[in-house]
């Protein structure tokens, strides 16, 4: 028995992953599958995944194989082949079957079969499993999300967020908040509670975690709380909360079936900035601005500090120490008015000594911290800025007053702007400041032009150092801003500034204000261009003048003329200095400048105009004032006109050229008047016919001829032109034809030469003459057959054809003889004019003779009763015309001969016989012997 038992004990044992196994729509399913007992366990084992379906539990759904590619049934194969589905080995006995994306459908019972590599089976192949697939119903929500947080270091920061699931299966929820630093791959966790209900900080939140300084607080079932007590720069980033829903399979182990991240929450944490200062502050006092940092651990960071007066940057340290002061303020720094340094961690400071009422306004801190990366540069972070506080600076009661006059409002360019700026209440020594803001700047602060201090030493200050600018002193209180040759850029609010030392050594300053417009460089320059005659005959004279009116400055003047794509060609260019630049042909032209005062009238002379010239003319003007090189809108447009002077030409009237066909005609066109001995010609004979018009030939102004396209290389041999005293332009034809008939018209262009030496059309005649061409008269004419004959049976009998009259000597013929049966004429025999022969019936049996060159002469050989009938022949008269070969020339027939054949026993006996020409014609008629 014991024998007998180990023989049929199972060898072979399958396992899957005991069920149910729920898992949720969407999320990964994965079973593993393995086989034991094998008497080769290393060789490597095929396995098959098949279903039940709930709905149909009676039938077998093939899922995958790993030896059969075409084991799956449709329902499975598309999410196969995009890898959603798949097989994979663990070992040569195990595999995990997985599905990546749960669906509803995939509800039900999984079988695993491994297939048996043996020859005999032994043991368990198969195991089952039942996935239950359900909805995901976690949720996590932040309580009332706001779209982002900013904070300061150090103050505390409280988020809530809900959790829940309607699962009806046992689960677990675990919680969790993290952080997302901005640059970073992934986020990192701040405290989580896991599903055995364990709390845990995340690995960068261990040390406040331990500080109590990190707390995770359940308010009730579903609700959590973050508390931070103290936020660090480092918190900085994207928080949210998640949560994961996790259930207990039946082999005791837990599976993540779901998770869901709430609305990340962007936090930004930045360093609370103030700023401190003594308000107000006495005008030529000490203003001191405090720059005061609060954030965490200070000694071992970087920071970067920026003072702004009424927005906008004033100066900065950056966070090695190095100052930087904004482009108005750098001269107030280099003489030691202005200084910024570092007096703490968390303390700046920026002194202005001696202070001015134009100091006044709102000033603020702005700090940002600076992280060192390893390559050594600095990133910036948030800044974040200070309340504003508004500095005012007061001056001391004082008798001082100013008051200032413009002279000359508004200058033109090139002029001179005078100021004058005069102080009243004097009680001590005085100076003077000229500052100006330009009127393009957008920035609201003076730049120094020109000072006079108490000694009278000037001094110039930044672009003006290189002007001529001037300050002078006519009077104890008064001072006198000169200017020279101002332009549009000089324009803007130009500020005196009267300073007062008094006894005492108090300075009292008084300013006042003058708002200078220098016109435009455009609207001071006028321009007018216009032509003394704007129609000039091919080599006179043209004369342009453009008048130039304006103020004295320096100007380029530039003659162009328009060309067809309207771009502008350069003739010569007139600088200020007097240099003179020419790009057109130097002697075609003559300028002139003549000076008037504020005008300048340029001339522009164009000698012997020719075609070449005319067109529309401009000139413009360009001014070069302080380095600075400005082109003005051009002038008007003149256009100028060349035309033709008239012209005398006059050819031969049209007439008409009756020709016989192929002989010589001669064409004649003569020109009867021109406009001068020099003129030159240009002929062009057309052929015009119902068919259309053709160009024969054209004869350039060299003579030289060209046959048109349509012309074909046998007529142009015998097609020639010539040219004759007059001038006559002769035009032959040799052996004309019928298609050389038609209207020949001749076109004669005469040519002058312009002053360039350039030959130009000057007028067009036309004559036409009427070409008839005719042919020969046609005189064929073909003796006539009127006559009967009767022969007997075998009996030869000759149908003669005889030309009486031809219409040339040279004329060849087509002869055929024809009979007539019934209503139809056939064909019997053929004489072609190149004296080839062809009979049609090919059972007649006939002769040809050509006795004479008129006479052609058919006799049917043996006559029966069959060749009885109306005979009679048909001429073509055949003439050769030169270049067209041999064409038909006229058609005739000859008389009709009726041929009687008789039986035998009957006779033809001679009544009467007549002469007709030439042969003799001999009428029978028949006679019955019997009678």
């Amino acid at each position: 028995y014991d024998d007998c038992y180990k023989t049929f004990i199972a060898q072979v044992n399958t396992e899957i992953q005991a069920g149910p196994l729920y898992r949720v729509v969407g999320s990964l399913l994965s079973i593993s599958c393995n086989a034991s007992g094998f008497s080769n366990p290393n060789s490597k084992k095929d396995f098959e995944i098949r279903m039940k379906d709930p709905a149909k539990p009676f039938q077998e759904i093939n899922v995958m194989s790993t030896r059969e590619s075409d084991f799956s049934y449709a329902r499975f194969s598309s999410r196969i082949r995009k890898n959603e589905i798949s097989i994979k080995h663990v070992d040569s006995n195990s595999i995990i079957f997985e599905i990546q994306y749960l669906q509803k459908e995939d509800d039900g019972e999984y079988e695993c079969t491994v297939v048996n590599p043996e020859y005999t089976y032994n043991g368990v192949y198969s195991a089952k499993t039942v996935v239950k697939v359900i909805d995901n119903s976690l949720s996590v929500t932040s309580t009332d999300p706001p779209t982002s947080l900013s904070y300061n270091e150090g103050e505390a920061l409280s988020l809530t967020c809900q959790a829940s699931t309607n699962t009806i299966q046992h689960v677990h929820l675990a919680f969790a908040w993290y952080l997302h630093k901005e640059g970073a791959q992934d986020a990192k966790p701040i405290i989580s509670l896991d599903r055995d209900f364990t709390l845990a900080p995340g690995e960068d939140f261990e040390r406040r975690y331990r500080d109590e300084a990190i707390r995770l607080d359940k308010l009730d079932e579903a609700t959590y709380r973050l508390n931070i007590a103290e936020l660090e720069q480092s918190d900085q980033g994207q928080i949210y909360c998640q949560a994961q829903e996790w259930i207990q399979d039946p082999d005791r182990s837990w599976y993540k079936i779901s998770q869901k991240d709430a609305e990340k929450i962007p936090l930004t944490v930045k360093a609370k900035v103030s700023i401190s200062a003594q308000n107000p502050v006495q005008e030529g006092q000490e203003l001191l601005l405090s720059c005061g940092i609060n954030a965490q651990n200070l000694a071992k960071r970087f920071f970067s500090v920026a003072w702004l007066w009424n927005g906008t940057e004033l100066a900065k340290i950056g966070p090695t120490g190095i100052l930087t002061v904004r482009q108005e303020y750098i001269d107030r720094e280099r003489n030691g008015e202005l200084k910024a340094t570092r007096t703490g961690n968390n303390n700046y400071q920026l002194r202005i000594k001696p202070v001015k009422t134009t100091d006044k306004g709102s000033y603020s801190c702005r700090a940002w911290p600076e992280e060192r990366g390893e390559d050594g540069n600095f990133n910036q972070g948030a800044d974040q800025d200070s309340q504003p506080m508004d500095i005012n600076i007061y001056t001391p009661e004082s008798g001082l007053s100013v008051k200032m006059d413009n002279v000359m409002q508004p200058p033109a360019p090139g002029e001179k702007l005078k100021l004058i700026c005069e102080a009243d209440g004097v009680k001590g020594q005085l100076s003077v400041t000229w500052d100006r803001k330009a009127s393009l700047s957008t920035s609201s602060l003076f730049a120094n032009v020109i000072s006079l201090n108490e000694n009278g030493v000037t001094d110039k200050a930044g672009a003006f150092a290189s002007r001529e600018v001037r300050v002078t002193r006519p009077t104890t209180n008064k001072f006198v801003f000169e200017l020279a040759d101002v332009t549009e850029l000089d324009s803007g609010t130009y500020k005196c500034t009267v300073s007062e030392t008094q006894p005492n050594g108090r300075i009292q300053s008084q300013t006042t204000n003058v708002n200078v417009n220098v016109k435009s460089i455009e609207s001071a320059v006028k321009m007018a261009l216009r032509n003394r005659e704007p129609t000039v005959t091919v080599g006179n004279d043209v004369q342009l003048m453009c008048k130039v009116s304006g103020p004295r400055v320096p100007m380029t003047l530039t003659w162009s003329k328009e060309t067809e794509d309207s771009n502008l060609n350069t003739i010569v260019v007139l600088y200020s200095n007097g240099s003179i630049s020419w790009s057109g042909d130097q002697y075609r032209y003559q300028v002139q400048v003549d000076n008037q005062g504020n005008t300048v009238m340029h001339n522009l002379k164009i000698l012997r105009a020719s075609h070449r010239e005319a067109g529309k003319y401009q000139c413009m003007v360009s001014v070069f004032q302080h380095n600075v090189y400005k082109k003005l809108p051009p002038s008007n447009l003149v256009n100028v006109q060349v035309q033709n002077p008239a012209s005398k030409l006059a050819i031969s009237s049209n007439h008409i050229i009756v020709q016989r066909i192929n002989t010589d005609i001669q064409i004649d066109c003569k020109v009867t008047s021109r406009t001068s001995e020099f003129s030159l010609y240009a002929v062009t004979w057309e052929l015009q016919q119902d068919a259309g018009s053709r160009t024969i030939l054209t004869s350039d102004l060299n003579g030289i001829i060209t046959f048109g396209k349509q012309i074909k290389e046998s007529d142009m041999k015998r097609i020639s032109m010539k040219h004759t005293e007059g001038p006559t332009f002769e035009l032959t034809i040799q052996q004309v034809r019928i298609l050389d008939k038609g209207i020949y018209m001749c076109k004669v262009e005469e040519y002058q030469q312009d002053p360039w030496g350039e030959w130009y059309l000057l007028s067009e005649k036309n004559s036409t003459t009427t070409v008839n061409v005719i042919e020969p008269a046609k005189q064929l004419s073909v003796g006539k057959m009127e006559a009967e004959m009767n022969i007997t049976i075998a009996e030869d009998f000759s149908i003669p054809c005889h030309i009486t009259q031809q219409s040339s000597n040279e004329s060849q013929f087509h002869v055929t003889w024809f009979r007539q049966q019934g209503t139809e004429d056939k064909t019997i025999f053929t004489v072609y004019r190149n004296s080839t022969l062809k009979a049609s019936n090919k059972n007649a049996v006939v002769r040809y003779d050509h006795p004479s060159p008129r006479q052609f002469d058919l006799t049917v050989l043996k006559s029966n009763a069959e060749d009885s009938g109306m005979y009679f022949c048909e001429v073509e008269e055949w003439i050769h015309a030169p270049g067209d070969g041999w064409q038909k020339h006229a058609v005739e027939k000859s008389g009709n001969l009726n041929v009687t054949v008789a039986a035998e026993g009957k006779l033809s006996l001679p009544l009467r016989e007549k002469k007709s020409g030439h042969p003799l014609w001999t009428e029978q008629v028949p006679l019955d012997i019997n009678s």
